[in-house]
């Protein structure tokens, strides 16, 4: 049930107005405050506080409301009764929207060559999570890994391997591209024999076709244990800059048509520029001079595709801030064509920093690989719990140290950057994934230890405490709802954190096992652990991380 909504659409109707409902942070005075005597003062001119008073009757015959009372200037605090929130907190198993809508959620885009590093790794996570969260509101999706294996890196990776042979494995191979970038920043001719190969790949070459069909494997499959080891949904469609190629005289014939595609130094662009803007905006590159097509071309096919194939009603790109320029680029380009009438979004991350404000790095001052994150969390991990004289299976700390990571990902803003401290997101303590696997291990752990059927009371007076637990796990759906509208995961993330204080605080401050506690005390309160394990539980697989059964 979405309390919230419930209460003031309630409150809204029983008064004849539109007013806003809060959540104060001291609950002592009441579960809700509206500022419903403020907004009716402005139309009748009366003393806000003076019709607050007026309007408390009316309040007091909705069939929820315990008690109400003014505060201040003529906010109304509201109190819910205890019965009608045990009667009413009921864990859904998934949330019905208003409207289901079809989403194509693009936040792979690996590069052929490249390990995935810690740059991947905000696009796996939030991606992944909003995919779970946009499924569990009702929405259907289709998830996108858009490879970059078609570009200039390919012709650079195929210079190399035409004058230094084919590598034996992927460790090998991924040493190629930074070789023969690094080469061609000094070596002009080099930079121009990629070039070549890229434009001859491009239109078939049976050599360079057969080597590119050779390592794309070796990457894919590198890419695909990482992801697996992420433990995040496997992707609907890994189709990258190649695959959409074929579609790209399909939008390049919609750009003619409509006279938007223009000669400028050799080179096809789309001049999005427009009398508004008031920053540089350059045109959209859509073929350079060679003749080959651009990581743009790739991306108006790409949207081209997913327009005829899904029929889509939002297309979402999960990816670094720094690539803004380009989503605006290539969004204007496509709407000036009218190639989809789909809502184009992008959702750009932060910089994942060390502890000197600068971009993660490795010790010797290399980009960190995604495996080298996750081995260094586990790491990290081991010694927790060595420290703590505990002995833990590689399963339970593999998924503590995905937590760890995962959620230290998901409770920061997306739009910032965060530090990333091994030693700080292992702890058991704070806004930490291990904290919140071990609230809910031990919720779980008091729940099997009371070997008992669980089932709602009759009637039962609620503790303050319980109170609080209740109403948060009350307000599970209005958050899910508005994390998937706004794209935003860290609600989620935040959220969970939240009904763990209130979990720990229920569970200190609410003896449930213990001898002196009466049996009717006992069964109500095992029903609301079970109703937070339950909520917890969601949240957690909506984070795609898992329980252990131990910790």
């Amino acid at each position: 049930m979405n309390l919230y909504k419930y209460v003031s659409d309630a409150i809204n109707n029983k008064l004849g107005l539109v007013a806003n409902l809060e959540v104060p942070k001291n609950r002592d005075f009441g579960d809700f405050s509206t500022n419903a005597a403020m907004v009716g003062a402005k139309a009748t001119g009366k003393n806000p506080r003076e019709l607050a008073n007026e309007i408390l009757p009316k309040l007091q015959e909705l069939d929820f409301v315990e008690n109400v009372s003014v505060a201040g200037p003529g906010f109304i605090n509201i109190k819910i009764k205890d019965n009608f929130i045990l009667n009413n907190t009921i864990i859904p198993e998934h949330i019905a929207t208003q409207k289901s809508l079809m989403l194509d959620l693009d936040y792979g885009s690996y590069n052929i060559g490249k390990a995935l590093h810690i740059g991947h790794l905000r696009p796996i996570v939030v991606g992944d999570t909003f995919n779970r969260i946009a499924k569990f509101v009702g929405h259907k999706t289709k998830s996108y890994n858009h490879v970059g294996d078609w570009g200039r890196p390919m012709g650079l990776i195929i210079a190399w391997i035409l004058e230094y042979g084919m590598p034996k494995d992927a460790e090998e191979f991924n040493k190629i591209y930074p070789a023969s970038t690094a080469r061609a920043n000094e070596d002009e001719k080099w930079l121009n024999h990629a070039r070549e190969i890229t434009s001859e790949l491009q239109r078939g070459n049976p050599e360079y076709t057969k080597i590119y069909n050779e390592f794309i494997p070796m990457s894919l499959a590198q890419m695909n244990s990482i992801v697996q080891r992420m433990n995040v949904l496997p992707f609907d469609m890994i189709m990258g800059e190649k695959g959409v190629s074929e579609y790209i005289p399909n939008a390049k014939a919609i750009l003619e048509n409509k006279k938007l595609l223009e000669q400028s130094d050799g080179a096809l662009v789309v001049n999005i520029r427009n009398e508004a803007d008031n920053a540089p905006m350059p045109p959209l590159i859509f073929q350079t001079n060679t003749g080959a097509n651009s990581y743009a071309a790739a991306d108006v096919a790409a949207i081209y595709y997913r327009n005829k194939n899904d029929n889509p009603d939002k297309i979402v790109y999960f990816t670094d801030s720094r690539q803004t320029l380009h989503f605006q680029q290539l969004f204007r380009a496509v709407k000036m064509a009218n190639i989809t009438t789909a809502d184009l979004i992008h959702v750009g991350f932060g910089t994942i920093t060390g502890m000197d404000g600068k971009p993660f790095k490795t010790r010797d001052g290399n980009t960190a690989s995604l495996s080298d994150i996750l081995d260094m969390v586990e790491a990290a991990v081991r010694e927790r719990v060595a420290e703590s004289n505990k002995s833990l299976d590689d399963t339970t700390i593999n998924q503590i140290a995905l937590a760890a990571v995962k959620f230290n990902d998901l409770i920061h803003d997306i739009k910032s950057d965060y530090v990333f401290a091994p030693k700080a997101i292992t702890s058991f303590e704070g806004r930490t994934g291990p904290y919140i696997l071990y609230t809910a291990v031990r919720l779980n752990s008091v729940l099997k230890r009371a070997d008992t059927t669980i089932t709602k009371p009759k009637t039962y007076e609620l503790s303050s405490d319980e109170r609080n637990i209740l109403i948060q796990i009350m307000d599970f759906e209005r958050m899910i709802l508005s994390a998937c509208e706004n794209h935003a995961p860290d609600l989620l993330a935040n959220y969970t954190y939240d009904l763990c204080q209130l979990a720990n605080n229920f569970y200190h401050n609410c003896p449930i096992l213990r001898d002196d506690v009466a049996p009717e005390l006992r069964a109500g309160r095992l029903y609301i652990a079970k109703l937070a394990f339950d909520t917890l539980a969601i949240a957690i697989d909506l984070m795609g991380l898992q329980i252990p059964n131990e910790m």
